[in-house]
């Protein structure tokens, strides 16, 4: 009987050679490669970013004081994730790295499900977020039109509130200032 060996860990150059049309993230030394995202996911993803960056990362109506970025690349101990949007504290942060990725793990992070993808995000990459102390997730649902918010408790994931449709959404850490979910939706 031989010996089976055991798979080679990926590693962040196995990402290169994934084609421009596909996203690539290392979870738990496997390499995952999914569609860049549709366009109603798209959409879900940018109104968010806009919606929060005016008034939590310029301070326009708001009280300033986060980084709010689109797909960064996280490193995060042998990890490499990429949440549609993430935001960090500037006092934690107080300038971005200089290097194509971040090692200082975010406050904040929002995964916009897909088919595609929503397996992965709740079961793979949320517990290495609560494993690496981002403070809160929020989970988009552009088909089912909702936004889940949770915050970690002690290592795990604490539902804080769910919002659907046309709801005002008020959440963690963005509480301060409301904004209609309904912005998020292309109908």
């Amino acid at each position: 009987m031989g010996t089976r060996q055991q798979p080679r860990r990926a590693r962040y150059e196995d990402l290169f050679s994934l084609p421009d049309t596909v996203v690539g993230e290392i979870i738990a030394g496997e390499l995952h490669a999914h569609p860049r995202p549709g366009p109603r996911h798209a959409l879900a993803s940018s109104s968010l970013g806009g919606e929060l960056d005016a008034p939590f990362g310029k301070g326009r109506g708001g009280p300033g004081g986060w980084w709010i970025l689109d797909e960064p690349e996280l490193h995060l101990g042998e990890d490499i994730l990429v949440p549609d949007l993430a935001g960090w504290r500037r006092e934690r942060m107080p300038r971005l790295p200089t290097t194509a990725w971040f090692e200082l793990a975010p406050d904040w992070v929002c995964e916009v499900l897909s088919p595609a993808t929503a397996k992965l995000d709740r079961m793979s990459k949320m517990p290495r977020y609560a494993a690496n102390d981002v403070a809160h997730c929020w989970l988009v649902d552009p088909d089912a039109r909702t936004l889940e918010a949770f915050k970690r408790s002690d290592g795990r994931w604490l539902l804080l509130a769910s919002f659907v449709d046309e709801a005002d959404v008020v959440a963690e850490p963005f509480d301060s200032v409301p904004f209609p979910l309904a912005v998020l939706w292309a109908e």
